[in-house]
C-alpha cells in the first residue's frame, strides 16, 4: 500500500510541474487578447471597510471575480460593450451597475455595499458557480463572521468555539478551545492573524480562545490540502483578518457579562482608520460571592487587547499595522502549596501592499510573534520551576498575479528567525549548586532559521475542468533539511450545480509541541534540531460539492493523511539538552468522511455535519510499539447549528453536538498474588494499552436569544445564552480508587446560564 501512495505522490508531482509549464504557456496565448478590465475595492457604505470574499459579477458572461483578503477585485480581459455589474456580499443588499468596457482600456471602481438584516442569494448563487472557477476551494470553511458570532459559550461568543461546530474539527474536551483537525493536533494548525503566526491562542482552561470576535472580519479555514502559499504545519490553516476599523465616524461598543467585559472603539484616522478592542475578566473579584474558605478557589484572570491602524500612502499603496496581546494569570496559596501560572501571547505586524498594474497585486508582512508561560510552584518549602519562551520574526512577500480570467498565480518567499528558551527546574539545588548535570534540571536555548519559496497557478478550462497546481521549497536550518513539496488540485464540473474535486499535498513540520494532554497551559514549543526527524504529512482528497434545493451547499469530502516522524512527548524525561531527549518519534494515519449541509442566507441560517474518522498511531517506544488510537480519536462528530431571525427586536440560536467519547489509559482489573501457604498477599492493578478505553459519548445542548433595541438612541442588544441545556456533563479524565475498588469521574461544566448586555455608540 505505502509503495503504491509513493508512486502516485510520484506522478503527481510531475502533473504539478507540468500544470505549471501549461499555465506560463497559456499567457503568451492570452497577451494577444484586447478586453478590458475593471478592478478596485469592495466597501461597507457606511464605514467604508473593505469586504472580503464579495462577488463581482458581469451579467451575461461568465466573469467575475471574489475580493480578496485586502477588499481587491480583478476581472481581466472583459469584451468590449456595455454590462450591467452585479455585486454581493453576505449581510448586505445587492447592487448593480452598468459599465462601458472598451478595447484595452482599464477602470478602476470602488463598489459600497449597505448592509441588510436578510439576504436573498438568487443572483450570488449564479455568479459563485462561475467566480470559484478562479480558485479551487477544497476542504475549505468560510463562515460569515456574523454567524459565527452568534454561537455564544459561556457569554462569549468566541472563534475556536464556533469552528468546533464544524464537521472534521474536533476538541480535547468541553474546556478546550484547541482545533483537532482530521487526526491532527493543535500544534498542526497554522494560525495566522492578519498573515502573522500565533501560537497556542487559548487562555487559561481552554475554555476561551485568545481571540475577540469584535475585532474580527474574517475567519477562513482550509482542513486539508492546502495551497502552496502556506507551509511549515502538517494539518489545516486558520486565516484570521482583523477589522481595520470605520473611515467615517467614530464609534464604540460595550458588553459587560457575568464574567468578563469588553470594550472596543474605532474611527478615522489621517488617510484610514483605526481599530482598539479589549476584553478582561473578572472572576477573582466574582468569586468572593461563592468561595468556601475551606476549598478555595485560585484567584485567575485574563485580558487581551487588539488594535488595528490603516493607511493609503497612494491610491494604489496602502500600509497596515496591526496587533494583539494576551495575558494570563493564575495563583493559589493555600495550606503550604504557594503556585503561580502566567502565560500570553505578543504578535506585531506590518504590512505593505502595492497595486503595480491590472495584473499584478504584492503584498508584504514583517511580523514578531512570542509565545510564553511560566509556572513555578513551592510545596512546602521545595521549589519547582518550568519556563518556556518561543519568539519567531518571520518576512513573507507575496506577489498575486491576474495573468487573465483563465489563469491567475501567486509567488513568493518567506523568512522565519525563531528563538526557543526552555528552563525546567525540578532539582531543588540553590541558584550556585546548580548545573547542567544536576537531576531535573533542563535548560535549552535554541536559535533557528527557517525559508520557503513558493510558485501556484490556477487554471481554468472554458467550460468543465480547472486545474491548481503549486510547488514549495522549504530550508531548515537547524534540521539541517530542504524539502521539495508539491500541491496538486482539479475540479470537474459534471453539471452546473455537481462538481468533483480531487487534490493532494506534500507538508513538513519543524516545530515540535511537548504538551500534557489534559492541561494545554504547560505547552513547550521546540524546533527539530538533528536528533530527531522532520514530522511529514501527505495528504488525499477527494470532495463532491453540490446544491440539492435553492439557498443549500452540499458537500461530502473523503480524505486520508499519512503522517511520518510525528512526535509523542517522552514523559519520563527530566533532563536533556536535545528534543530527541523530549520526544518519542513514530508514526500514524487518519482517514474518513464528512458530510456538511450549509445555509448562509435568510432569515433561517446554519448548517448541519457529520464527520466520521479513525486516528491512528505507532511509536516503539509506546503501548509496546503496537498501534492505538490517540485520546482526540472521537470516531463519530454529530454537529447541528440553527440561527432564526424573527424580526428586526429577535433572533435566537441553538447548537447541538455528539461525539463519541475519547479514549484514555486506565486500570483494567485487579487481583492480590501471594505466595503458596500464604494468607495475606498484595493487591496488584493491570493497566489497559495506551488509550485503550473509551468514556462515554458526549453530547451537549447550547440555546441563546438576543433581544435588540435602543437605550438613549444608542444600539443595544441583551444576550442570554444557557450553555449545557439539559445539564450533560462531560468528563475531563477517570481514574481508579484502588481503596474503593471503584472509578471516579472528574466532570466538567454543568448548565450554565449567562446574560450580557451590550452598546453600541
Amino acid at each position: 500500500m505505502n509503495s503504491l501512495f509513493k508512486l502516485i505522490g510520484s506522478l503527481i508531482s510531475r502533473l504539478t510541474l507540468l500544470i505549471l509549464i501549461i499555465s506560463a504557456a497559456s499567457t503568451v496565448a492570452a497577451a494577444e487578447k484586447s478586453g478590458g478590465s475593471l478592478s478596485g475595492y469592495v466597501r461597507d457604505s457606511k464605514s467604508k471597510e473593505t469586504l472580503i470574499s464579495a462577488t463581482i459579477f458581469i451579467k451575461g458572461t461568465k466573469l467575475g471575480a471574489y475580493s480578496n483578503k485586502l477588499g481587491f477585485y480583478h476581472v481581466h480581459d472583459i469584451p468590449p460593450g456595455k454590462y450591467e455589474i452585479l455585486i454581493s456580499s453576505v449581510g448586505y443588499t445587492k447592487i448593480s451597475k452598468e459599465f462601458t468596457i472598451e478595447s484595452g482600456k482599464s477602470i478602476r471602481h470602488d463598489f459600497l455595499l449597505e448592509k441588510t438584516e436578510v439576504f436573498t442569494e438568487s443572483v450570488k448563487v449564479m455568479a459563485d458557480r462561475e467566480v470559484e472557477r478562479r480558485e479551487i476551494t477544497i476542504s475549505k470553511i468560510n463562515v460569515p463572521i456574523s454567524q459565527l458570532k452568534e454561537i455564544r459559550i459561556g457569554g462569549e461568543s468566541d472563534v475556536f468555539r464556533s469552528l468546533q461546530m464544524l464537521p472534521g474539527v474536533l476538541s480535547s474536551s468541553q474546556i478546550s478551545s484547541g482545533l483537532y483537525v482530521r487526526g491532527g493536533s493543535p500544534d498542526q494548525n497554522l494560525v495566522l492573524i492578519d498573515g502573522a503566526p500565533v501560537y497556542n491562542p487559548s487562555h487559561l482552561f481552554g475554555f476561551i480562545s485568545t481571540f475577540n470576535s469584535e475585532a474580527i472580519k474574517d475567519v477562513e479555514l482550509i482542513k486539508g490540502a492546502y495551497p502552496a502559499e502556506y507551509g511549515g504545519r502538517l494539518s489545516s490553516v486558520l486565516n484570521l483578518t482583523q477589522k481595520d476599523g470605520d473611515r467615517e465616524d467614530i464609534g464604540a461598543q460595550l458588553s459587560i457579562g457575568t464574567i468578563s467585559s469588553k470594550l472596543s472603539v474605532e474611527g478615522p484616522l489621517g488617510d484610514g482608520a483605526f481599530f482598539l478592542g479589549g476584553r478582561r475578566t473578572y472572576l477573582e473579584l466574582v468569586k468572593a460571592a461563592f468561595e468556601d474558605p475551606e476549598t478555595p478557589f485560585p484567584d485567575f484572570n485574563f485580558y487581551d487587547l487588539n488594535f488595528k491602524v490603516t493607511q493609503d500612502l497612494t491610491d494604489d499603496d496602502k500600509l497596515m499595522l496591526s496587533g494583539f496581546m494576551s495575558a494570563d494569570h493564575m495563583a493559589y496559596d493555600m495550606r503550604g502549596v504557594d503556585m503561580a501560572l502566567d502565560l500570553g501571547n505578543y504578535m506585531l505586524n506590518g504590512r505593505y501592499t502595492r497595486i503595480f498594474s491590472d495584473e499584478a497585486f504584492l503584498t508584504a508582512n514583517v511580523s514578531y510573534s512570542q509565545y510564553f508561560n511560566k509556572f513555578s510552584v513551592d510545596v512546602n518549602g521545595n521549589d519547582y520551576l518550568i519556563d518556556n519562551k518561543i519568539i519567531d520574526y518571520t518576512g513573507k512577500v507575496v506577489l498575486e498575479w491576474f495573468a487573465t480570467n483563465d489563469l491567475t498565480a501567486k509567488f513568493g518567499g518567506e523568512i522565519s528567525h525563531y528563538d526557543f528558551n526552555y528552563l525546567q527546574d525540578f532539582s531543588g539545588d540553590t541558584e550556585e549548586e546548580k548545573t547542567d548535570e544536576s537531576g531535573g534540571y533542563m535548560k535549552m536555548d535554541i536559535k533557528d532559521m527557517n525559508y520557503a519559496a513558493f510558485a501556484q497557478a490556477n487554471w481554468n478550462s472554458e467550460d468543465f475542468y480547472s486545474l491548481q497546481g503549486g510547488i514549495r521549497i522549504a530550508n531548515f536550518q537547524e534540521a539541517g533539511k530542504t524539502v521539495v513539496e508539491p500541491r496538486l488540485a482539479v475540479k470537474y464540473d459534471i453539471q452546473s450545480d455537481l462538481s468533483i474535486k480531487l487534490a493532494y499535498g506534500v507538508f513538513h513540520q519543524n516545530l515540535k509541541l511537548a504538551t500534557q494532554p489534559d492541561f494545554s497551559f504547560f505547552d513547550t514549543w521546540l524546533p527539530t534540531d538533528g536528533t530527531i526527524a522532520l514530522s511529514r504529512a501527505t495528504h488525499y482528497i477527494a470532495s463532491i460539492e453540490t446544491k440539492p434545493f435553492d439557498e443549500y451547499d452540499l458537500n461530502f469530502d473523503f480524505y486520508y493523511k499519512k503522517m511520518e516522524n510525528i512526535n509523542e512527548l517522552n514523559r519520563y524525561s527530566f533532563e536533556g539538552q536535545t528534543a530527541g531527549d523530549v520526544f518519542y518519534t513514530g508514526e500514524g494515519d487518519s482517514y474518513g468522511a464528512e458530510i456538511f449541509l450549509q445555509k448562509k442566507y435568510g432569515d433561517f441560517t446554519g448548517w448541519f455535519g457529520y464527520g466520521l474518522g479513525y486516528i491512528n498511531r505507532k511509536f516503539d517506544e509506546i503501548n509496546d510499539g503496537k498501534t492505538f488510537n490517540p485520546k482526540y480519536d472521537r470516531r463519530h462528530d454529530i454537529k447541528l447549528v440553527g440561527q432564526y431571525t424573527l424580526n428586526k427586536d429577535w433572533s435566537f440560536g441553538a447548537q447541538f453536538t455528539y461525539q463519541t467519547g475519547q479514549n484514555y489509559t486506565g486500570y483494567t482489573s485487579i487481583f492480590r498474588s501471594r505466595l503458596p501457604g500464604q494468607n495475606y498477599g498484595k493487591d496488584k492493578t493491570l493497566y489497559s494499552d495506551y488509550y485503550g478505553l473509551r468514556l462515554p459519548a458526549s453530547h451537549q445542548l447550547n440555546v441563546n436569544a438576543t433581544y435588540s433595541f435602543t437605550t438613549f438612541g444608542l444600539e443595544s442588544k441583551l444576550h442570554l445564552d444557557i450553555y449545557n441545556l439539559y445539564n450533560r456533563r462531560d468528563i475531563w479524565f477517570r481514574y481508579y480508587n484502588t481503596n474503593t475498588k471503584e472509578y471516579t469521574d472528574i466532570e466538567l461544566i454543568p448548565i450554565l446560564p449567562s446574560l450580557s448586555f451590550e452598546i453600541k455608540y
